[in-house]
């Protein structure tokens, strides 16, 4: 299990910045910060490239007065490539902005396939024996790619942490390659986007609502990323489903994918403590086998990776 470096255990779930100093002010961030730790939240993630580096910058701030009791996450190489020069170009830069020596875990944001891996792992190898980092992440990556990966990190002395995929009721692709493979290689599971950029939060009811402001709304990527009618129509179901019990959407969403077998800790992220409470709900929230079956048949399961439906 992944450990702080006074050996707090990683918590059942992160928190994104992703939205620090953007859609979230200073002044919200630190709430939502204060929030996610009040829920015991320990692992608090970010990245080289969100909102121009506002976010690495505030969560350095705030974690710093109990920075030993936290394991904090930031990524590299999503522009550039995963050469050498861009990876310490980059991490420098995040650990200016942390104002820490050190990460706990480093993430490569994506997979490079024009870098070879051999230099990508010597470099993230060589930033691991001078302790600027603990552990080694890798997100968005299909899963010939982490196994590519692991062998090569061997190679140099290196093992694949912890893994960040995209996962949510009505993006289930993970569950297929991603999530045996990382339980079978022994890797953490951080998926992101457990509310599908905010299409589960029942904020949503019609494609056509202009009232409605959110990344869903006013971000080109996630409008296309989740504009298939049946993805609202489920998202659409799970409220109703909310309603009959009485709790919020966002609480189901993200209890749901937590309580896949393969125990996935999502990473929750807001625009403000207000918006955050239902997901820090679902810390406590008691789902049923009955309940998680009720939310699995509201979206489209993924076929198997070998396509022998009648063998499922």
């Amino acid at each position: 299990m992944l450990t702080s470096l006074n050996g707090t255990p990683i918590s059942r779930f992160a928190f994104g910045t992703m939205q620090f100093g953007a859609a979230a002010s200073p002044t919200d961030s630190q709430a939502m910060f204060d929030a996610s730790l009040a829920a015991g939240i320990t692992h608090f993630d970010t990245a080289y490239v969100y909102t121009d580096g506002q976010a690495e910058t505030l969560l350095g701030q705030y974690a710093a007065p109990m920075r030993d009791d936290l394991i904090i996450a930031t990524k590299v190489v999503y522009q550039n490539g995963a050469g050498r020069e861009n990876i310490l170009q980059s991490f420098d830069t995040s650990r200016q902005r942390l104002q820490m020596d050190m990460v706990d875990i480093l993430y490569l944001h994506r997979f490079d396939p024009n870098t070879p891996l051999q230099e990508t792992y010597e470099t993230l190898a060589e930033l691991k024996s001078k302790g600027q980092i603990r552990y080694i992440g890798v997100s968005n990556h299909a899963a010939w790619q982490v196994m590519k990966s692991i062998a090569v990190a061997k190679d140099v002395g290196l093992t694949i942490d912890i893994l960040q995929p995209m996962y949510n009721l009505v993006k289930r692709q993970s569950e297929v390659e991603l999530f045996p493979m990382a339980q079978d290689q022994g890797i953490t599971l951080v998926p992101y986007s457990p509310l599908g950029g905010g299409l589960l939060t029942g904020k949503y009811a019609h494609r056509q609502d202009k009232s409605v402001t959110g990344r869903l709304a006013d971000d080109a990527r996630y409008n296309a990323r989740y504009g298939q009618d049946w993805m609202w129509d489920t998202a659409i179901a799970l409220a109703d489903l909310a309603a009959q019990h009485d709790t919020d959407p966002s609480t189901l969403a993200v209890a749901w994918a937590a309580a896949h077998p393969a125990a996935p800790s999502p990473i929750l992220s807001a625009r403000n403590a207000a918006q955050l409470a239902p997901s820090l709900a679902a810390i406590d929230f008691e789902l049923s086998s009955a309940l998680y079956d009720q939310i699995t048949a509201l979206s489209r399961a993924p076929a198997p990776a070998t396509d022998r439906l009648e063998e499922d």
